[in-house]
């Protein structure tokens, strides 16, 4: 995917607008922090020094998996971050599992105390089956998905953990109520991969045939045709440049985490703010030299898909044409 490049913009560049409508919030750049940890120390420290710097940059910031607090309400701590990110969308995250076999009231009464601005439910059949404590029955999770959207006072988003979801589900999700549905396509970590890890090492083959598995989220973005307002773009996200691609392919933000985990990790929440200013940087110069003076104008025709990518997507799309329903 490449930018065409405009010799004349005929722009200064202070005039350039990163600012995105977000969740009712207006946001500084179209990216965000995605959901990745908390439940021990470590996760505890690394939430909170991503809120404060998601509140300096001003950009949304998602926080791990609420499960744990849900089992145990004495980690309430390590998830309630807003009091550091006032000013910008914080958000919860569940799997649909849980959403299925929980009490829904339950969970709302918990996330309005997180003082959140969206429920997150995350889809990772994947990751748990290589669990050996994993869920194995994935049976009515989209009624789940749905009867949460009905019944749920905040917005829902469904993402995936890196394998993706293709275009006919981002649809039927949207239709059942989701806010947003996150691609988190493969190019990222892969949880299968992560699982391994913990497996004894004859047990590792069989996650090993699944190192590759997963649609890339840059086919999926670009084989979606309608509904890429409420789409997010996450998933193998590493650079500025890649985060101006998934805007300039219609994405409505751009979310990382592992170059937001290894900065915060690195340098605190100093660390996470260099780290977005540089991708900042590089957003605000491809704006520049494309003429785009808004992220909206960076989403009207500045980019193209080199041949590999091109036929990948057509091929793509033929599948996706032919799965049932």
């Amino acid at each position: 995917m490449r930018f065409a490049h405009d010799a004349l913009p005929e722009i200064a560049e202070h005039e350039l607008d990163t600012t995105e409508t977000f969740l009712g919030a207006r946001v500084a750049l179209p990216f965000f922090i995605s959901c990745m940890t908390g439940g021990s120390e470590g996760g505890f420290k690394a939430n909170r020094l991503l809120a404060t710097a998601a509140q300096e940059l001003r950009i949304p910031v998602g926080l791990g998996s609420i499960r744990v607090l849900l089992e145990n309400p004495a980690l309430f701590p390590h998830f309630h971050v807003k009091p550091l990110a006032p000013d910008v969308p914080v958000l919860a995250n569940i799997s649909a599992v849980q959403v299925r076999d929980g009490d829904i009231p339950t969970l709302m009464s918990l996330v309005q105390r997180l003082e959140v601005q969206a429920i997150v439910v995350h889809l990772n059949a994947g990751q748990e089956l290589f669990q050996p404590e994993g869920d194995r029955d994935f049976r009515g999770l989209k009624q789940a998905i749905a009867r949460l959207c009905e019944q749920s006072p905040l917005p829902v988003i469904v993402k995936e953990t890196g394998f993706g979801i293709v275009p006919s589900l981002v649809r039927e999700l949207l239709r059942a109520g989701a806010a947003y549905v996150d691609l988190a396509g493969a190019g990222g970590t892969n949880w299968i991969t992560v699982e391994s890890y913990r497996l004894p090492r004859e047990a590792r083959a069989a996650a090993a045939e699944f190192a590759d598995w997963g649609v890339p989220t840059a086919v999926l973005l670009a084989a979606c045709r309608t509904g890429r307002d409420r789409v997010l773009a996450s998933g193998g996200v590493r650079s500025g440049m890649d985060a101006a691609k998934a805007v300039a392919m219609g994405a409505a933000l751009a979310g990382m985490a592992l170059p937001a985990i290894r900065a915060v990790t690195a340098g605190g929440a100093e660390g996470v703010v260099k780290t977005f200013r540089r991708l900042e940087k590089t957003l605000r110069t491809v704006m520049l030299l494309t003429g785009s003076r808004t992220t909206a104008d960076l989403r009207r025709g500045t980019v193209w898909l080199e041949p590999a990518l091109a036929a990948s997507v057509e091929s793509f799309e033929r599948a996706e044409g032919l799965r049932p329903g």
